[in-house]
């Protein structure tokens, strides 16, 4: 016998955390969360989104035991301001049983009817700022920090109920040579875009010199991805958030700016060393060893991974991404980064995965968000 149970205690938060450990472990490719910052993000007395937004958390138990889990989310500034009637569904995880999952479906589902939405849509997090997608190519691949494992029958069992593709990304392992030996259009192009639109690159040195640019980087993020799906506008007291918990942790060589001539940020990205291995190692727990495995991958890494990028609108399809990714590369040079991965990309932007192809790389991975009426 299948149960639903809505999550009611911190006990059971933690049981709802903690269950893809019980059911990746032993995967080569599954990389954990940090099971405190986990809980935070869940919390609705820590995270600031909750000043807008409304969750629930379910458990599947079959014969006693934990087999699935779901989260369901309604941003009332998607459903106010953007005019989608849509309950989001995350966190989701589940054994291989097809019932599992109808039932963890119309837990969501019935919290969308409650308040009266017209579509269920997932999986994804709050906002464009979250994990988002469904593996579909990639299983044996070990994935980031910002993005979700899951194994290959999930997207089979949401066709099997009738959910559709609502978008599609991709991912690139990108080689990385010598500044020397990297290509020379890109070189030349980077070069040419910077001079006819007189623009200037911003490196930094510490983190008091990006402070003053953050706010610019998050209103840009908005006028970049303000077309997804998933994108909610970020709220000031979130930008808050986010530079107090997470500036910190980001070298300030791996992020990049770029203004103009009245020195207005028009793009910005946001690179870390990959720290799949070092979350491995740690398996969610920070102590005893956790922070030195994140010393580690900080410092002595050769894999990085993309996180953020931003361009202003008025300057996509200009060439603009040439010009970060050439600086990128003395950064990756610098540390001795001999491969990246991208973050996810829409698969109808063509502009930066005509980049790519200047590179020696391999589309690795690829991930999609389902959606259903109801």
């Amino acid at each position: 016998m299948i149960e639903i149970r809505e999550i009611e205690s911190r006990r059971e938060l933690v049981d709802f955390v903690s269950f893809p450990f019980q059911l990746y472990k032993g995967n080569p490719y599954w990389v954990p969360p940090i099971v405190k910052e986990e809980l935070e993000m869940l919390d609705k007395k820590v995270n600031p989104v909750f000043n807008n937004a409304l969750a629930h958390y379910f458990l599947a138990y079959k014969d006693g035991e934990i087999v699935g889990r779901i989260a369901a989310f309604i941003n009332w500034i998607e459903i106010k301001e953007l005019k989608k009637s849509k309950v989001r569904f995350g966190w989701f995880d589940v054994i291989d049983d097809l019932e599992v999952t109808k039932k963890l479906i119309d837990a969501v589902v019935a919290i969308g009817k409650q308040h009266q939405m017209t579509a269920i849509e997932g999986p994804m997090g709050f906002s464009n700022m979250d994990k988002a997608g469904m593996l579909t190519k990639g299983f044996e691949e070990l994935n980031t920090m910002i993005t979700w494992y899951n194994a290959p029958y999930y997207s089979e069992h949401l066709e099997k109920i009738t959910f559709t593709k609502q978008a599609e990304w991709v991912e690139y392992e990108i080689k990385i040579s010598s500044f020397q030996d990297s290509p020379e259009k890109v070189k030349r192009f980077s070069k040419l875009i910077l001079q006819r639109y007189q623009l200037k690159i911003l490196d930094f040195k510490s983190h008091k010199e990006i402070v003053p640019y953050v706010e610019q980087m998050f209103d840009l993020l908005g006028k970049t991805y303000d077309k997804l799906q998933t994108f909610v506008p970020i709220q000031e007291y979130q930008i808050a958030h986010y530079k107090e918990r997470y500036l910190p942790f980001v070298h300030p060589d791996y992020i990049k700016c770029i203004v103009d001539s009245d020195q207005d940020l028009i793009a910005f990205a946001i690179t870390m060393p990959s720290f799949s291995k070092a979350l491995k190692k740690m398996n969610g727990k920070i102590l005893p060893w956790g922070f030195f495995h994140l010393f580690k991958a900080r410092y002595f890494n050769n894999r990085a991974s993309f996180y953020l990028i931003g361009v202003r609108p008025d300057y996509q399809n200009k060439g603009i991404t040439a010009i970060i990714f050439n600086e990128m590369q003395k950064t990756f040079n610098k540390h001795g980064v001999t491969i990246v991965e991208t973050n996810p990309e829409l698969v109808e932007n063509n502009a930066i995965q005509k980049l790519w192809r200047n590179y020696e790389h391999r589309q690795h991975k690829r991930r999609v968000t389902f959606i259903k009426s109801i």
